[in-house]
C-alpha cells in the first residue's frame, strides 16, 4: 500500500469551483489516489482555476510556484475556468504539465497515467460549444456545510463577463440526482448545504441545452425541502429576475431553507444596467428586497456590485450608493471592474481610470460595513439558532445562524458541527456577536 499516489488540490474562485474539486478529487480516490492537503508533498498537484478577476492569472503562478516548492517532480494540472478560456497561457506558466478545458477536467483521472514532467503544458480543451453534457458535483470540505452543485453554464450576455465562454450553456442536473446527491451529503452528518451553480435560478434547462424546463427552480427547493436528515439549505446567489415571488413565499414557511438571499444587482443605475445587458432594472430589485422583508422582516440580504464599470460616471456611482444606502440590505460584495479579453464591455468607450475605481470601490466596502452592523444591531435581543464551525480561532468558536449572523463563544470542541438556540446579546469589538445558550445542555 506504500506506493500509493498522493494527490493535493487547491481551488481558486467560487463555490461552484470547490463542489466541482471535491467530485474530482473523489474520482482520484477510485482511481486508488490518497488525497493530501496542498501544504505537503504530493505526486500530483490539481490546480482548479478561475477566470472573474483580473488576477487569476497571478494567483495562478503563485500556486504552481508553491507546489513545486514543495516537489519539483511533482506532476502539476490546471482545470476550471481559466484553463478553458487560456490554455496556452498556462500550458507556458513553468512547472505546468497538464492543462484540461471544460469538457475534459471530470476525466482527468484518463490522463495521469504518466506523471513525468512535460517541457511544456499538454492541452486537452475543446469548443465551449462541446460543453453541453451535465456531471452533478458536491463538496465536503470542513464537516459543517456542503457546496452542492445543481446547474453550470449561462445563457446571459452580459457584456463584462466571460462565464459563458469559460462553461458554455445553462444546463441543469436532473431532479432525481439533485435529491440523490443531498440524501449522500445528509448521511454523512452534514447539517447545511449550499445550493450552488453558475445562475441558479435557470434551473430545469436539460442536460443538451434543451431550453424547454422540465422542473423549475421551485420545484427544486420544494423537492429539497423534504429530504430528510438535511437540517438547513442556503441558496448561493440568484439573478433578481428570476428569484419569483413564489420562491421567496415558499423559503418564508420552508422547513428547511434559512431566510438569507444572495442577489446580484451589479449596478443601481438603470443607465449601467442597460449597458451591462443585465435583465432587470433597478426597480425589479426594489420589488424583490420589498417582498423578502415583507414576509421575512429579518431575513439576510447580501448584494454583488460592480464599479467602475466602462461609462460609469460619478453620478451614476452616487445614483448606485444612493439606492444601496436607502435599500435595507445586509452586506455588499465589491468588485472591482476589470477587462476581460473577448468581451463586449472591454471595447466600450468611457474607461475610468483605476483610482476613481479604487476609491469608488473604497466607498462601497465602508458602506457594507455600516450594513452590516446595522443588520446585527437590529438582530440583538432575538432568539435565533446557530451551526457551530470546526476552527478554534483565538479560544474562540465562530458559527453562523439561520439568518447569517456571525456568532462567537469559547472555544468548546464539543459544539462542532451542532445547531443550538441561542439569544444574541451584544457586538463584540472584532465585528462577531456573543450569545447566550438557551438549552442550558450545551453550556454542560
Amino acid at each position: 500500500m506504500e506506493n500509493r499516489k498522493k494527490v493535493a488540490f487547491y481551488t481558486l474562485g467560487c463555490k461552484l469551483n470547490f463542489s466541482e474539486t471535491s467530485t474530482i478529487a473523489r474520482n482520484f480516490n477510485d482511481e486508488g489516489f490518497d488525497r493530501v492537503d496542498f501544504e505537503d508533498v504530493a505526486d500530483i498537484y490539481v490546480i482548479n482555476t478561475c477566470s472573474v478577476t483580473d488576477n487569476a492569472d497571478k494567483q495562478f503562478k503563485q500556486v504552481v510556484k508553491k507546489a513545486m516548492k514543495l516537489n519539483d517532480k511533482a506532476f502539476v494540472a490546471a482545470v476550471g475556468c481559466y484553463a478553458q478560456l487560456k490554455p496556452e497561457e498556462l500550458a507556458a506558466v513553468d512547472g505546468v504539465d497538464l492543462v484540461l478545458g471544460a469538457t475534459e477536467k471530470f476525466k482527468i483521472t484518463d490522463y495521469i497515467h504518466d506523471l513525468s514532467k512535460n517541457d511544456m503544458g499538454e492541452v486537452h480543451s475543446c469548443e465551449i460549444s462541446e460543453a453541453d453534457f451535465y456531471v452533478g458535483s458536491y463538496s465536503i470540505g470542513d464537516r459543517t456545510r456542503a457546496f452542492l452543485k445543481v446547474q453550470d453554464g449561462c445563457d446571459y450576455k452580459c457584456t463584462y463577463c466571460t462565464i459563458p465562454l469559460a462553461r458554455g450553456i445553462s444546463r441543469s442536473d436532473a431532479l432525481e440526482n439533485v435529491l440523490k446527491n443531498a440524501k449522500e451529503i445528509s448521511a454523512q452528518n452534514i447539517r447545511e448545504i449550499v445550493l450552488t451553480g453558475v445562475n441558479i435560478g435557470d434551473y430545469g434547462k436539460g442536460e443538451f441545452g434543451n431550453k424547454k424546463h422540465e422542473h423549475t427552480f421551485l420545484d427544486l427547493v420544494q423537492a429539497l425541502d423534504k429530504v430528510e436528515g438535511i437540517e438547513r439549505l442556503r441558496i448561493s446567489s440568484i439573478e433578481p429576475n428570476l428569484l419569483k415571488n413564489e420562491t421567496i413565499e415558499f423559503v418564508s414557511k420552508s422547513r428547511t431553507f434559512v431566510p438569507h438571499f444572495h442577489i446580484p444587482l451589479q449596478s443601481g443605475s438603470n443607465d449601467i444596467l442597460k449597458l451591462m445587458k443585465r435583465r432587470y432594472l433597478r426597480e425589479v430589485y426594489t420589488d424583490r428586497v420589498n417582498k423578502i422583508r415583507e414576509v421575512m422582516p429579518h431575513a439576510c440580504i447580501g448584494v454583488d456590485v460592480i464599479v467602475g464599470f466602462p461609462g460609469e460616471t460619478d453620478e451614476h456611482f452616487l445614483e448606485t450608493y444612493h439606492f444601496l444606502n436607502e435599500m435595507d440590505i445586509s452586506y455588499l460584495h465589491v468588485f472591482t471592474y476589470s477587462e476581460r479579453d473577448n468581451t463586449e464591455a472591454a471595447d466600450m468607450a468611457g474607461v475610468v481610470p483605476a483610482n476613481v475605481r479604487a476609491k469608488r470601490s473604497k466607498m462601497l466596502r465602508g458602506l457594507s460595513v455600516k450594513k452590516r452592523r446595522a443588520f446585527y444591531e437590529s438582530q440583538l435581543g432575538t432568539n435565533r439558532t446557530v451551526l457551530f464551525e470546526s476552527e478554534n480561532k483565538e479560544g474562540y468558536i465562530h458559527g453562523f445562524t439561520e439568518n447569517y449572523v456571525k456568532v462567537k463563544t469559547p472555544w468548546n470542541p464539543e459544539l462542532i458541527n451542532t445547531l443550538h438556540e441561542i439569544n444574541l446579546t451584544k457586538i463584540d469589538e472584532d465585528g462577531s456577536v456573543r450569545m447566550e445558550f438557551l438549552n442550558k445542555l450545551a453550556e454542560a
